[in-house]
């Protein structure tokens, strides 16, 4: 006892001790010590513990480890929303861009094979006024519905147009207005 006494007379900045303890089966001259793990204990400790000689060492609770996940495996409700939306969006948009692709061809490939032809006839043009006129109908309805931006749409009405343009040059169907009016000046 008078070996745990003074050790409470130890300063406060120890924090951890080891405590020996005397075997009473052991002859006093030939005393085998057996350590005690070290204490940590804190400077608010009660020197009546140690003097009535009941000091227990518990061990610690295992330590449990909590995993926690950085992302959630499961989207949220509106995120998966939006992405629902967003690959009907998508398809509705590829078909309708398809659309104009394909009627845009066809207005091309009947210019370009009007242009070959040698002996054309001014109105083999009204067919293909009706494919640019319902290339254009597509075209105005992905713009209006946010296909595709409205620069977008009037730069391939315009491509169109300049097309049919230069073929009715070709053939001499269309004079241009500078043309006509040096013309009758002269």
């Amino acid at each position: 006892m008078a070996n745990l006494s003074s050790c409470l007379a130890l300063p406060s900045q120890f924090r951890t001790l080891s405590l020996h303890s005397h075997s009473p089966s052991s002859s006093s001259s030939s005393s085998s010590l057996t350590p005690f793990k070290p204490l940590s204990f804190s400077t608010s400790l009660s020197s009546n513990v140690f003097s009535r000689g009941c000091v227990s060492v518990q061990k610690p609770p295992p330590r449990l480890s909590i995993v926690c996940e950085a992302a959630p495996k499961k989207k949220a409700d509106s995120a998966a929303k939006r992405a629902r939306q967003a690959e009907k969006r998508r398809i509705y948009n590829k078909a309708h861009k398809s659309e104009i692709k394909t009627r845009m061809k066809k207005v091309l490939e009947a210019l370009d094979g009007l242009r070959k032809k040698p002996e054309a006839q001014a109105e083999e043009i009204f067919p293909i006024e009706k494919l640019i006129a319902d290339a254009y109908s597509v075209i105005d309805k992905a713009v209006k519905v946010g296909t595709l931006h409205r620069n977008t749409g009037a730069r391939r009405k315009s491509r169109l147009a300049r097309r049919k343009k230069a073929v009715e040059i070709h053939h001499g169907w269309y004079v241009p207005a500078a043309a006509t009016a040096g013309s009758s000046n002269a």
